[in-house]
């Protein structure tokens, strides 16, 4: 109450001198009042372009001459990458522009940065930042330079929050990647990365593990991170090592694929369940104590359940509920509270199975979209990119202080919680200013060109062929835009699940997960453009996803002070909002619309989007399940096919970055790679078999299959966008 008559005597003393002003005001001359209206418009003219200036403080720029790309000793990598020299391509950026992107932090914090600096692996004495294991996962190693001193891969950056120092992911960590071909590496900025987020996380939290519990690999990592400066003693290292490697280890039990009925649809390299880690998390930090009752209630016999809920007591009642989730289990860790068979029986009760695995999207043309996402979950008008690069954050550690409290707040005010009372606080280290300067920057990227300086030169005849093909068999869902219009903008078409035929899980979880409601039960919030839903005990994840990410955008940085943080968050949101000329408009395809009776329906589509730079993104569909562009033009084998014929393979292998020109795509035969099996849920290569004549055209036509000719033809011109 203390703190509640402070602010109050502070907004009385504000409103005493604004109300002082005026009075003074209107005793002024005509002259007088129309010198100091013009002062306090210049006032506001300076206040503006000073935030302005420091809002382009960021163009410190790393101007590497190689931009930092490392050329990689070939027995260090699995696949025995084997390049001499790297080159990027023409796609509007300079050596700074790719630079900036690789290491400006979005507010991810995964790991204390000193720990990434110093950790080893689980089982050797090789750090786990070595080039070996970066490139066991498949992302790219970097020379040190200025923005990235410590040489770390493309995408991990330093992230400063609350007093803290953190490694984090940055965008460029899922979309970067690289094409090898006759000794070169040609890097492409804005391509979906060949990483391996999923394995990564478990090895991540291995290491910690073992380092807290190995004495010479303690006192080695010990020695090290304290030589840097921001610990100071072997306990305060230890307690973090058990925070991080519990909190981790939680994400990557949480996330892991699960079903009695069926195989588990693993990632392998090249794609992510991005929104389904995301769903989770939301789940995670909107648990209330009246939530988790519920779940254990439904999970444990009422004997047990009393024991937890006591034990659990002094956790529900703290005045800090944020984490609490984290904290509960912590505890229940330390006493014992909960067999392995309960805990998987809550993971199991509380979250969604993150078990829909996509292909990294490309970024070039995005901020010109008018819906975005595989399945356009997402619409790109007004500030729709500062949300949904707020979630993508939260997906990918974010720190995440959510929780309730009763006070005067106006941010709450501002996303319907009111002025003052009990209402939720959605603090976070998300960076809004530094989403918001990324997606400006990404206006300037465009797609690459196929390089005939490097790969083999394209065939003019075959390409005018493959054109007049295009025209007929792609162009009704792929339109054709000029790759590097400033102007131009990408109307995607939304094609309806059994239109296009392909794998559904996706499309499917995207509307059936559903997660308890938490800290924002009863609150409302607005889906599919029909109306405000009332979330309930439990509500649709696309909603709490919704719901938190517009809290989180209006609630401004908690580590900086009340003016400056206000005045920034007021002109990232103003800016956004003026700046971004994709305005609101209705989806174009073949999907059904969403209704109030089903107001997320729209969701079950998937994205047909321009093809300029296609032959740099396999592999193919959403899902990653088509090695190559070649193998995309071909059916899928059915009972009753000929076994001479040619189809889509039903197993490949994914993770070699080397690359077949002839059919556009990467090796897919080599071993060492992710056994990509086409059977399971998840990861089908059904469907959008137009070329092959089985798939229907958005008018219900259904073509001629091509013939071998014509696909050369057809491929010879997508190489050519």
């Amino acid at each position: 109450m203390d703190f509640i008559k402070k602010i109050l005597r502070l907004y009385g003393s504000l409103v005493r001198c604004i109300f002082n002003w005026v009075e003074i005001w209107f005793s002024f001359s005509l002259w007088k009042k129309i010198k100091s209206a013009f002062a306090a418009f210049i006032g506001l003219v300076i206040l503006w372009a000073t935030i302005g200036y420091l809002d382009r403080a960021w163009e410190f720029r790393d101007d590497h001459p190689e931009r930092g790309a490392k050329v990689v000793n070939t027995a260090d990598d699995v696949f025995g990458d084997s390049f001499s020299s790297i080159r990027y391509l023409d796609q509007g950026w300079d050596n700074d522009d790719s630079m900036w992107f690789y290491y400006i932090t979005q507010g991810s914090n995964l790991v204390p940065y000193d720990f990434f600096l110093e950790l080893e692996v689980a089982d050797s004495q090789m750090k786990f930042r070595d080039d070996k294991n970066i490139l066991h996962y498949r992302y790219l190693p970097q020379e040190p330079s200025d923005l990235n001193p410590d040489g770390l891969p493309v995408g991990m950056a330093k992230d400063h929050y609350d007093g803290r120092t953190y490694m984090g992911f940055t965008c460029a960590a899922c979309h970067t990647t690289q094409v090898n071909y006759g000794g070169v590496g040609i890097r492409i900025d804005g391509g979906p990365a060949m990483a391996d987020m999923e394995n990564f996380m478990a090895g991540l939290a291995s290491a910690l593990e073992k380092t807290r519990e190995n004495d010479e690999k303690l006192a080695r990592f010990s020695k090290a991170v304290i030589a840097h400066g921001e610990y100071d003693d072997v306990e305060e290292i230890k307690d973090d090592l058990e925070r991080f490697a519990r909190r981790i280890r939680s994400y990557v039990i949480i996330n892991s694929p699960r079903s009695t009925t069926s195989p588990l649809t693993s990632y392998g390299y090249a794609r992510l369940d991005a929104f389904g880690r995301i769903f989770n998390r939301v789940s995670e930090h909107v648990s209330s104590p009246e939530s988790l009752l519920d779940a254990f209630s439904r999970v444990l016999n009422p004997e047990k359940y009393e024991i937890v809920v006591n034990a659990l007591e002094p956790v529900f009642e703290a005045d800090d509920l944020s984490h609490l989730l984290d904290k509960v289990l912590e505890v229940s860790t330390r006493e014992n509270l909960l067999t392995p068979k309960e805990l998987v029986s809550l993971r199991n009760e509380i979250f969604n199975p993150a078990d829909a695995p996509v292909s990294y999207p490309f970024l070039w043309d995005i901020p010109q979209h008018d819906y975005v996402q595989w399945n356009g979950v997402v619409g790109n008008s007004g500030i729709g990119p500062m949300g949904r690069n707020a979630g993508q954050v939260i997906g990918v550690f974010g720190t995440l202080n959510w929780r309730q409290e009763d006070s005067l707040s106006l941010s709450s005010f501002l996303t319907g919680q009111g002025l003052y009372g009990e209402h939720v606080r959605f603090d976070s280290s998300i960076n809004i200013r530094n989403l918001r300067r990324v997606e400006t920057h990404l206006r300037d990227l465009y797609s690459p060109l196929w390089p005939e300086d490097i790969l083999p030169n394209l065939d003019d005849k075959r390409v005018d062929a493959g054109k007049k093909i295009f025209d007929r068999y792609c162009e009704a869902c792929h339109e054709r835009i000029i790759r590097d219009d400033p102007n131009r903008r990408v109307v995607a078409f939304m094609s309806g699940l059994d239109d296009v035929g392909t794998d559904t899980k996706m499309a499917m979880n995207s509307v059936t997960a559903a997660g308890y409601s938490g800290i924002v039960k009863d609150q409302y919030v607005g889906v599919g453009g029909v109306g405000d839903i009332l979330m309930e005990r439990k509500a649709p994840l696309a909603a709490l996803l919704t719901k938190t990410t517009g809290n989180v955008i209006v609630t401004p940085d908690p580590d900086k002070n009340v003016i400056q943080h206000w005045a920034e968050r007021i002109f990232d949101l103003l800016w956004t909002f003026a700046d971004n000329e994709v305005k609101a408009s209705m989806k174009k395809g073949t999907y059904d619309p969403a209704t109030s009776a089903e107001p997320i329906k729209d969701l079950l589509a998937y994205k047909g989007r321009p093809l300029n730079g296609i032959w740099a993104t396999a592999p193919y569909l959403h899902n990653g399940s088509i090695p190559t562009l070649y193998h995309l033009l071909l059916p899928k084998k059915r009972d009753g096919d000929p076994e001479d014929g040619e189809y889509r393979p039903d197993e490949f292998y994914v993770g070699s970055r080397a690359f077949l020109p002839d059919l556009v795509g990467f090796d897919y035969a080599d071993e060492q790679g992710f056994r990509f099996d086409t059977s399971i849920y998840g990861n089908h290569n059904t469907g959008h078999e137009y070329a092959a004549g089985k798939t229907p055209l958005p008018d219900g036509t259904t073509l001629e299959p091509l013939t071998r000719e014509q696909r050369l033809d057809l491929l010879e011109y997508l190489k050519s966008l």
